[in-house]
């Protein structure tokens, strides 16, 4: 297919927004803006896809704001969780399943943390996070205490990753600035009354958490312990990603307003913050950027994860390619994308191959933090459209136009979710809207292009295989897939990867390696195509 400024008569947009009365999906997110702007009222929310009752089809999980000291719902507001009926709609079954969320609500994390094959959910909140544990029937039940998974103070972003390879889903958490409500800081022109949402360098950086899954459904907090502690940030986006080809998984994490960290895993449970001396904490004339949405992806074929920031307006997003030393050169500009984003807020974003031709593309949803900017700024606005771009010949190319009316519409966009929700291989999308509706789209591309949906479960390895690599050949065509965790901004993501083999009717070879402590090749032929399998680490088949 090919991509134009402007979409060709007769052409079916890629992605179709799915109306909340043909989903079914009624729930709609409620941020409490308020005359004295506390900063949270902005951010949210997240959101995610996953299978909470293991049927293969992706359910829907969003996160809504709530009570807490600066703010006291008029009416109870709650998160929602919507089951996938298997028909291109969805029941919301969030009172029996038990996950309304109780206090200010900001982000989502999905993970199997206690090995019983069933996602568990992490919900970030403001003063509070909450886990819920996956009792496997339908419903869950809030074990933060027991946990000892709490929290206490701003999260927002998390991921589940195995830290140390011994084969258990750990907890990264990222916290935000120290804020409550008594240190909530003017920031305006008292003499015109014009009052804004204050840029978030008023507030005193803190760190983040780490938590050790300990195996008996407790954890303990090795922030200190590990080197995380000693870095304060002011953290919103996190990826998990082992990003210098040791086995051990790495951090990347989106600051605003101080430099990005890029904690390299050490192995025994230590990090090291290289952030400076990999190239990814400031910009090119050595400032901190306001950090937000972050991925980190092959999307060069090289066999070295990069890594992507998107910023706030004026700044340009960063596209950092990997050197294979443990630093890295940000190539926004010379491969398009700084002059795409340089006048976009860049929040929920992801790699994927939307048109399953084989290569990794790129989704962004965007907008502005403070809803009076257009007041301070002209060139700038609150609600910004989204992005589709698609890499081609080393450099980026917009190609919204044929993306279809949700990218043609200016949104206050947060969060973003991957998930193919109706099964047909083409992954689909999610992204929540602060103090609005959230927006699903259905992807519509090509169905001449073929492709394998592949569940990877490991038995040795951490039950979700964050951190496994599939390379497969189709033909001419051989690529690499990385299961990364986390990614995006608040949000959680259908665990299955789907390879694209664009015209190529048949998938010669595949191959999986295993994240440690299995740390196991497997490779199988005579593959199925244009349709979903599931490999089980160790038992040399498909299913």
């Amino acid at each position: 297919m090919a991509y134009s400024s402007a979409p060709e008569v007769g052409i079916r947009p890629t992605f179709e927004e799915i109306s909340s009365s043909a989903s079914g999906i009624g729930w709609t997110h409620v941020a409490g803006l308020s005359s004295e702007m506390y900063l949270p009222e902005t951010i949210g929310p997240g959101c995610a896809f996953f299978d909470y009752e293991n049927d293969g089809w992706m359910d829907i999980y969003l996160v809504n704001s709530g009570p807490c000291d600066f703010y006291k719902p008029s009416t109870p507001l709650r998160n929602a969780l919507y089951r996938n009926n298997r028909d291109g709609t969805f029941t919301d079954v969030t009172q029996t399943a038990g996950v309304l969320g109780n206090a200010y609500g900001m982000g989502v994390a999905v993970g199997d943390y206690d090995g019983d094959s069933f996602p568990d959910l992490y919900v970030t909140q403001y003063p509070r996070s909450i886990l819920y544990h996956n009792n496997g029937q339908g419903g869950f039940t809030d074990v933060t205490e027991k946990a000892g998974v709490a929290a206490p103070g701003w999260a927002t972003s998390a991921v589940w990753f195995d830290y140390d390879n011994d084969g258990r889903l750990d907890l990264f958490v990222c916290r935000f600035a120290d804020f409550d409500k008594a240190k909530n800081v003017f920031c305006g022109n008292r003499d015109t009354g014009l009052h804004y949402y204050c840029k978030p360098d008023v507030y005193r950086p803190l760190p983040c958490w780490l938590f050790h899954n300990n195996g008996d459904g407790t954890f303990t907090d090795v922030s200190k312990a590990s080197g995380i502690a000693s870095s304060l940030g002011k953290a919103w986006g996190v990826v998990a990603a082992d990003i210098n080809n040791d086995g051990w998984m790495d951090l990347f994490v989106a600051n605003d307003t101080v430099p990005n960290f890029l904690f390299a895993n050490r192995g025994k449970g230590k990090f090291e913050e290289i952030g400076v001396l990999a190239g990814v904490a400031y910009n090119s004339f050595g400032a901190a950027r306001s950090g937000m949405g972050v991925d980190a992806a092959d999307y060069d074929q090289d066999g070295w994860l990069d890594l992507f920031v998107s910023n706030l307006n004026r700044e340009m997003y960063s596209l950092y390619r990997n050197n294979r030393n443990e630093t890295f050169d940000d190539v926004a500009i010379p491969t398009g994308l700084a002059q795409l984003t340089k006048v976009l807020s860049g929040w929920g974003l992801k790699f994927f191959d939307f048109d399953n031709d084989g290569n990794l593309d790129l989704i962004l949803c965007n907008g502005h933090p403070d809803p009076m900017v257009s007041r301070r700024e002209a060139d700038s606005k609150y609600a910004e459209p989204m992005l589709l771009l698609r890499y081609d010949n080393g450099r980026w190319k917009d190609v919204s136009a044929v993306g279809g009316s949700a990218f043609s519409r200016d949104i206050a966009g947060r969060g973003l979710a991957l998930g193919d929700f109706d099964n047909d291989g083409r992954v689909d999308v999610l992204v929540t809207v602060n103090n609005g509706a959230p927006i699903l789209l259905r992807n519509n591309a090509e169905r001449s292009n073929h492709w394998l949906g592949v569940r990877l479960v490991c038995r040795r390895a951490n039950p979700d295989a964050v951190g496994a690599r599939v390379t497969y050949q189709a033909g001419d065509l051989k690529r690499q897939r990385v299961k990364v965790g986390g990614g995006s901004f608040l949000s959680s993501h259908d665990p299955r990867l789907v390879l694209g083999t664009g015209n190529r009717p048949k998938i010669d070879w595949l191959e999986v390696r295993w994240p440690p402590p299995g740390d196991k090749i497997e490779r199988f032929a005579e593959l199925p195509i244009d349709r979903y399998i599931t490999i089980v680490e160790g038992r040399g088949t498909w299913t």
